[in-house]
């Protein structure tokens, strides 16, 4: 899969941050009660069902905090894990492997809460052709693994952050003063700075939808709150004329209905913000 957010650099500074943040001036803990040059070795114990994330972020967490150390992982992310599936063993020096252990537990639990539920969203799709997208609600700092753990599950990543792409939410329509306004000022504003951006505005109501109809310019419709009857008035409206993004209020229990509308995209920021870790620990063997 193809994620342009996802580079080395980008990787290794959401990395070293969290370990600076755990790390500080040194694991004392580990240093205290471990002699220096103990080897010893331990395995990721998989304590729930569900779909695994975060393998290669983990192992990378090993090798940042200590590039001797020999991680193998034993499955893949994305695979679908039992409670009792061995995830990977590392081995190397003891110190080494219990100062990484809580931040690679930590990566792990949270993309595989975020993974699984993504993966169950997206059934509750089949049969349609709406895509599953996530949002900007995450975590701060490390948005880079929660939108990795969300293309894992198999959802499509919107906008990355606010500098790759235009959203013209309900206050900047309200604060420019309207969706014309908004629209052709962004538009100004675009082609004055050399940008090829995408623009997506969101409408409140129909009127809305046939205001961003009559001036045009856009690429992506978001229909913010609104029914699948409405929905369905909305896309007659738009006629094909631009992509289609059903969003608010979305659930388990209405994800279907909604995509039967016949919508491009819905999106959920569910994805990223309510979900519960996996359970998994690391344990010596």
């Amino acid at each position: 899969m193809e994620l342009k957010y996802l580079t080395e650099e980008a990787l290794d500074n959401c990395i070293r941050t969290a370990i600076k943040e755990d790390v500080g001036d040194g694991d004392h803990s580990s240093l205290a009660s471990i002699p220096e040059g103990t080897k010893s070795r331990a395995k990721l114990i998989i304590k729930a069902d569900g779909v695994m994330a975060g393998l290669e972020a983990a192992r990378r967490v090993f090798h940042l905090v200590d590039p001797e150390l020999k991680v193998d992982v034993k499955i893949k992310d994305g695979d679908t894990v039992r409670k009792g599936d061995i995830g990977l063993t590392v081995e190397g020096r003891a110190r080494s492997i219990l100062t990484s252990e809580r931040l690679a537990l930590n990566i792990m639990q949270r993309m595989s809460g975020i993974a699984t539920y993504t993966r169950h969203m997206v059934s509750l799709l089949e049969g349609t052709k709406t895509r599953l997208l996530d949002t900007r609600k995450t975590t701060p700092n490390i948005r880079v693994l929660e939108k990795w753990a969300v293309a894992i599950g198999g959802a499509k990543n919107h906008r990355f952050g606010l500098y790759d792409m235009v959203m013209l939410k309900d206050n900047h329509v309200d604060f420019a003063g309207g969706v014309r306004k908004a629209i052709e000022a962004t538009q100004k504003y675009l082609k004055e700075k050399g940008k090829d951006l995408r623009i997506e505005v969101e409408t409140r109501n129909l009127d809305e939808v046939r205001e961003v109809c009559e001036t045009g310019g856009v690429d992506v419709v978001m229909l913010d709150n609104m029914s699948p009857d409405q929905i369905r008035e909305a896309l007659k409206l738009i006629d094909g004329r631009f992509e289609t993004e059903a969003s608010g209020g979305i659930t388990e229990e209405n994800l279907h209905d909604m995509a039967e509308t016949g919508v491009d995209y819905i999106s959920a920021g569910a994805l990223t913000h309510s979900v519960s870790s996996l359970d998994m620990s690391l344990k010596a063997y």
